[in-house]
């Protein structure tokens, strides 16, 4: 069997994080062996090594909630792995979904909560209810059925966006779907829908949906 091309340090180890696939959230970091990536590839779950116990482990083995992973990214130097997959349930020990919930503000880390790691996931957790930035709870969103006003409003700025691919700058192309990818948010949330239930079915559809077909994929040729 010929050695993975992954550069492990000297006690071979190779650092490794768990990335959600959809959403691009980072969930966790730990160390990899090269018998732990073989068997990530393997088994299509999530595998590291425990440097406390001295052996292989799998995230949330035994909990039904194992890390099911598409690929395994090698960065330039192939010295650092991304296991891209999706996790189901918490990531942290603390048992919040991702290990990264703190804020290096100055020479302090403070305890921030789950912190959105992408504009995208910003958006979302920005959006109140009733659709406006103010932080209100998921009990003030109306029920399932939407609001009066949402739909036409998709609608109008959905026509804009059109009205502006066939025929505006590319400025505005960006600015109208600016305003269509807000309002399209906004709908979602005052039906309660993720955003990653709508990536899930994107994903779904280009065949990218599950742990299958795991395959290693290293530093691209330069």
């Amino acid at each position: 069997m010929s050695p993975l091309p992954i550069k492990f340090d000297a006690q071979g180890l190779v650092p490794a994080v768990i990335q959600d696939h959809l959403t691009g959230q980072i969930r966790m970091f730990s160390y990899a062996t090269e018998a732990a990536v073989r068997k990530t590839i393997e088994t299509g779950y999530a595998t590291f090594w425990s440097r406390s116990r001295g052996e292989l482990w799998q995230k949330l083995r035994g909990s039904g909630r194992e890390t099911p992973v598409q690929r395994v990214i090698a960065d330039c130097d192939a010295d650092c792995l991304i296991y891209s997959g999706e996790p189901d349930g918490p990531s942290c020990h603390s048992g919040a979904p991702s290990c990264f919930f703190q804020a290096l503000e100055g020479e302090r880390i403070v305890q921030a909560g789950e912190q959105p790691q992408t504009m995208l996931a910003f958006l979302e957790s920005s959006l109140g209810g009733n659709g406006s930035v103010d932080g209100a709870s998921r009990s003030s969103r109306p029920p399932p059925g939407g609001s009066p006003g949402l739909g036409s409003k998709i609608r109008d700025e959905a026509g804009q966006l059109a009205q502006a691919l066939e025929g505006e700058t590319n400025e505005r192309v960006i600015e109208e779907a600016a305003d269509t990818l807000y309002q399209l948010v906004v709908g979602l949330r005052a039906r309660a829908i993720p955003v990653r239930s709508v990536l899930a079915v994107l994903a779904s559809r280009l065949g990218r949906s599950g742990p299958s077909g795991v395959s290693a994929r290293g530093p691209a040729a330069s």
